[in-house]
């Protein structure tokens, strides 16, 4: 088996390892599943409001039904949709005070299961690791 092969098959159980981590994390205390955390990210960083085709590419997960992930979290009230002015067919979304709440909430649990994934590499590993992850995808998300 090629280094690429093998790394790619670490890279993928070191993946799901992590996101079981974390999801299991979010259930056991009750709270929404990890692609909601994306979403209340990105929105609570965003200045104004955003339109849906923004905010996709800039979710770390990937959303093929982002549309119906987005009327969930909107029927959970911890995100609004306004009719956006510049383009009467499109809507932009807000987070609500909920929804900041929300993802305050989710996120010491969030980050306990990372610290927990990671358990058994030193913060200079980290960095290694960082740096060189970095090189195979968009810096700009890390």
């Amino acid at each position: 088996m090629s280094n690429h092969t093998q790394t790619w098959i670490a890279l993928a159980r070191a993946h799901t390892h992590l996101l079981t981590g974390v999801e299991a994390g979010l259930k056991a205390a009750g709270l929404p599943p990890l692609a909601w955390y994306d979403v209340l990210w990105e929105l609570e960083q965003s200045p104004d409001p955003m339109r849906p085709k923004d905010l996709e590419p800039r979710l770390l997960l990937p959303q093929y039904g982002l549309s119906r992930l987005l009327s969930r979290i909107e029927a959970a009230g911890l995100i609004s949709r306004q009719p956006d002015p510049a383009d009467g067919r499109g809507h932009l979304l807000s987070l609500t005070p909920d929804g900041r709440a929300t993802r305050a909430a989710m996120w010491p649990v969030y980050d306990a299961a990372l610290r927990a994934g990671f358990d058994g590499l030193a913060d200079p590993q980290l960095a290694r690791l960082t740096r060189l992850l970095s090189q195979i995808g968009p810096a700009d998300k890390v």
